[in-house]
């Protein structure tokens, strides 16, 4: 099709699909995200961006946020809407300054939003000077947008503007509400859950699942926000540029030293629980988490062994095979589980066992006389992907396992409209780590991490109820530390990568954050050390 020089995105889209034009919601021109409204230019090359595509269901997220927070305004004349975080495949929001909410406003907020959808009303995007946006979101009583705006060293910012209802979020938009296709909300006290299209579920609204050990979680870092006067990025930039970010490394550090002393006590209140299995996604410190724990049992008289699942894989030859016909090294069945489960046996009754190394250049394992024997003083602390699957250890009687689940569930989020992803913490996490020590740059890093979360999903996030305690490694400070040394690797992606859109949205997001440059506060035996170096841990 031949198209004039500085055509919008979004009439080619209507000439092209016709129809079926609102399935796409944004484009990636030449590596870079843009939006429906950009103009493009004789010889950039075009992809179109429907749900299918990670960054067209963030436009499509984004958008039925929107609508949301407008369909509540519209309900509630003065309430306040936070969206707060991720939760049963769905986003937790909670409505304030109004009474209780009920599944009957649940509805009315609903049957408002297919209203406004059904109007396709557009959303413009403006420019504007930030002096202007600050009396814009002033006088929406959006304290928290006002408060970035003040500490930006931007002259300029985008806003959004949907029925005379302002807002600003972290990335693109749909141009119009008909863009948004399917949703649905569920009332889950003391707030409302939006359900939108999943890629597990084929792109489509998950049926809700209970997640009621994730949501206490969630509301403990709620709490600790509180304690420590953080729940915005704009918060913790005011205490950074007050000098006091040590308080909060010293607060955040406190806390975590406080949550693992007491899973190490429930633990040793019952010598039945012999076996400690720690799971969680990649990058959630786990391997500062298990030592941690171990020092913290020690305290209570216990002596702790680790045993390394790596060492129990099958010999490669009988390792399962992925869809692209690779070896499936995180699959269960890559484990030699009827052996593990053997000596693990063996251990409770107080036997000796011998046991394996796995080879990872020859792909067998060997056993070189590495003995072991363990009675109720020693607990044996199993750190892996699976240790959540009951599966994983089948002939072992329940009151004799205690399983830990580990991520890094942040408490702060950029303000009350615009949330900090889980995923993205633990990318910049890893991101920083690879470089760090184990050689790979960004790109590498990023090819990885779609087939990192895929195995997440498999085999770590449908076990996590199954957890007798979680833990949230997340730092409310982290990111302030993270980012002086991620933006370097960051910057080195190119306009001529796939990757260079990846890389200008975490740039983007990371650049909220005050830096904190001294890191002499930070505790050797923080999880963060995990990632930037300076642990006194090693990996085991």
């Amino acid at each position: 099709m031949s198209i004039n020089n500085k055509t919008s995105l979004k009439k080619i889209v209507e000439l092209t699909y016709k129809d079926n034009a609102k399935n796409y919601l944004g484009a990636i021109v030449d590596n870079e995200v843009r939006h429906l409204n950009y103009e493009v230019c004789n010889g950039e090359s075009i992809e179109f961006l429907d749900i299918t595509h990670k960054d067209g269901l963030r436009i499509y997220l984004r958008t039925l946020s929107y609508i949301f927070i407008k369909a509540c305004k519209d309900v509630f004349d003065e309430c306040r809407v936070t969206i707060e975080h991720s939760l049963s495949k769905g986003l937790y929001t909670e409505i304030h300054n109004v009474n209780s909410i009920t599944l009957e406003d649940t509805q009315k907020i609903k049957d408002r939003m297919k209203e406004i959808i059904n109007q396709d009303l557009p959303i413009e995007r403006k420019l504007i000077p930030v002096s202007e946006a600050v009396e814009i979101f002033t006088s929406q009583k959006m304290y928290d947008k006002v408060k970035l705006f003040k500490q930006s060293k931007k002259e300029q910012r985008h806003i959004y503007s949907l029925d005379g209802f302002y807002d600003t979020f972290y990335g693109y938009l749909a141009p119009s509400t008909g863009y948004i296709k399917q949703f649905d909300l569920k009332y889950y006290s003391p707030g409302i859950i939006i359900q939108f299209p999943r890629k597990e579920e084929n792109f489509n609204i998950p049926q809700f699942e209970e997640h009621s050990k994730l949501a206490k979680i969630f509301k403990e870092a709620e709490e600790w926000g509180d304690i420590l006067d953080v729940g915005y990025v704009s918060s913790l930039n005011e205490k950074i540029d007050n000098n006091n970010s040590d308080e909060i490394i010293r607060i955040s550090e406190a806390l975590h030293e406080k949550k693992i002393a007491y899973i190490a006590d429930t633990i040793c209140e019952n010598d039945e629980r012999e076996i400690i299995l720690i799971a969680g996604p990649s990058s959630s410190g786990k391997t500062t988490f298990a030592q941690r724990l171990a020092i913290q049992l020690k305290v209570n008289g216990k002596k702790p062994i680790s045993i390394s699942l790596d060492d129990y894989f099958v010999n490669r030859k009988d390792t399962p095979l992925d869809e692209n016909g690779e070896y499936d090294f995180e699959s269960i069945d890559a484990i030699d589980i009827k052996l593990f489960n053997k000596d693990l046996i063996k251990l409770l009754d107080g036997q000796e066992i011998e046991l394996p190394t796995f080879n990872f250049h020859t792909g067998k394992r060997e056993y070189k006389g590495r003995k072991i024997k363990v009675d109720r003083t020693h607990p044996i602390i199993i750190e892996g992907i699976h240790g959540l699957n009951e599966k994983l250890t089948f002939s072992i009687p329940k009151q004799n396992k205690f399983k830990i689940y580990i991520s890094a569930l942040t408490q702060l989020n950029i303000d009350g409209h615009n949330r900090i992803h889980t995923t993205d913490t633990r990318l910049i996490r890893r991101m920083v780590r690879d470089a760090e020590f184990r050689g790979n740059d960004p790109v590498r890093t990023l090819k990885l991490w779609d087939s990192v979360r895929r195995g997440e999903e498999r085999n770590i996030f449908p076990y996590q109820e199954e957890a007798d305690v979680m833990f949230n490694s997340a730092l409310v400070y982290e990111l302030a530390v993270l980012r002086k040394h991620v933006e370097p690797l960051l910057r080195t992606i190119d306009n001529k990568s796939i990757f260079y859109s990846e890389s200008k949205r975490l740039l983007k997001f990371i650049g909220y954050f005050r830096s904190i440059s001294c890191e002499n506060c930070i505790p050797c035996t923080s999880i963060i050390r995990e990632f930037i170096g300076g642990s006194c841990f090693t990996e085991e």
